[in-house]
């Protein structure tokens, strides 16, 4: 386990970053406030302390975030590493994504010194789950479990192909942003036994840690996925949407009439969510954060690699 020594940002290209106190990764962006932020592979650079005092050693004058690095790490190694590896600082999660970098034109450190370190041993990595860091922060590599989810929108009149379903494939986006990854996507009309069917073969299966529904959770009474999530979970989690709910009465008194459940069958959770993809972001993005914790303890993400999940699988 290392450290983070310093965090360094630039608000503009072609400009020195600078040390922060404190800093907002954010997922699959980068660094809040950092110019080579962003959709694409390389959102956030580290560099070791070492490497950087032994350049230093060489009687380079250099500061932190002179090389264009945004994490200065002590006690962490992270050019050894192999591509795909998962660095976990606090809550946030990242995954080195390319090691070193090819150099087009020369920077003012290899002008003076003949060498810069940062084409070699510096690393990029993309942001799988945001967070608030600090310097000092412990920053570990952990095993690469990423949680599989699968959705399913109950609608008659999108599983008869008259309308469209927007909210399935937003809330899939959504946990693909927070680093889980969507494995399928149903779309089953308001029937109770067609609910809970696939539901059950998905939790029986191991085939994801989460479901996700969205719709029929109102007062209709072709409504039945909160009766579909009962009729199968074994433990009860009435926290999650009870604390959807009180999000959502923030925005709208209407919130009241959602009956959406939660409940974990095995080693797989199921959550309901509102039909309207409006909602559906309101309310997939304030439990988020707490759900991806859940889904960590609930299978013991901390313990297990992705390699002993497929063993259980197979069992």
């Amino acid at each position: 386990m290392g450290k983070i020594t310093a965090i360094c940002i630039s608000e503009a290209r072609g400009t020195a970053k600078r040390e922060v106190a404190q800093a907002t990764l954010l997922c699959d962006w980068g660094l809040e406030g950092d110019a080579h932020a962003g959709k694409w592979h390389r959102q956030v650079s580290l560099l070791a302390k070492e490497n950087i005092d032994e350049f230093r050693a060489r009687g380079a004058d250099v500061a932190y975030g002179d090389f264009g690095e945004n994490l200065v790490v002590e006690g962490l190694s992270p050019e050894t590493a192999a591509v795909g590896t998962i660095f976990r600082c606090g809550q946030a999660l990242l995954e080195l994504t390319q090691i070193g970098k090819q150099c087009h034109g020369h920077c003012a450190i290899y002008e003076r010194m003949g060498d810069c370190i940062m084409p070699r041993e510096g690393v990029f990595c993309r942001v799988l789950r945001g967070g608030e860091i600090r310097p000092g922060d412990a920053i570990e590599t952990v095993p690469r479990y990423i949680h599989r989810v699968a959705v399913i929108t109950s609608s008659d009149s999108c599983a008869a192909g008259e309308n469209t379903d927007e909210s399935g494939p937003l809330a899939a986006d959504i946990c693909r942003r927070a680093g889980l990854e969507p494995v399928s996507c149903d779309v089953l009309p308001d029937d109770l036994d067609a609910l809970s069917g696939r539901m059950r073969s998905i939790c029986d299966s191991f085939a994801a840690e989460l479901i996700l529904t969205t719709g029929g959770t109102g007062f209709s009474p072709r409504d039945v996925t909160p009766e579909a999530t009962a009729k199968i979970i074994e433990r009860p989690t009435p926290g999650i949407p009870e604390a959807m709910r009180y999000y959502s009465l923030q925005k709208t008194p209407r919130a009241m009439l959602s009956r959406a459940a939660a409940g974990i069958r095995g080693k797989t959770l199921i959550v309901n969510l509102p039909g309207s993809p409006k909602a559906v972001e309101e309310c997939l993005g304030s439990i988020m954060p707490a759900l991806l914790h859940g889904l960590d303890i609930m299978v013991g993400a901390d313990r297990r690699c992705a390699g002993e999940r497929t063993e259980e699988k197979q069992k």
